[in-house]
């Protein structure tokens, strides 16, 4: 944790950036890199009957680390992803309660 979900961005291009901003991601937050995930979600956008590129979107969940590291935490996926020449993404973090969330049956709380 945390879970990263990625949409509108290609598998070869979050390659390209998964290491050094997983390696930011983990001093940022102080824990191991093997503690990251990310997902590249397949998808088909729509629009007024076409299809159509998707729109660069990362989904973040996670625990909360408060608002100063979730804006640092941000502004390094932005920075990452707009080295890759896409000038526009959107980064959305969904927050986990410790009593919400189980490893093999036991509460994080």
């Amino acid at each position: 944790m945390p879970h990263l979900f990625i949409r509108g961005i290609t598998v070869e291009q979050v390659k390209t950036i998964s290491k050094p901003m997983v390696q930011e991601l983990a001093r940022l937050c102080e824990c191991g890199t093997d503690n990251f995930t990310l997902e590249v979600v397949n998808a088909t956008f729509v629009f007024d009957g076409s299809e159509v590129p998707g729109y660069p979107f990362i989904e973040v969940k996670w625990f909360d680390r408060g608002q100063k590291v979730q804006d640092e935490f941000a502004h390094i996926i932005t920075r990452q992803v707009q080295a890759l020449g896409i000038p526009d993404i959107e980064v959305a973090f969904s927050t986990f309660r410790e009593s919400d969330y189980y490893l093999n049956g036991k509460s994080f709380a």
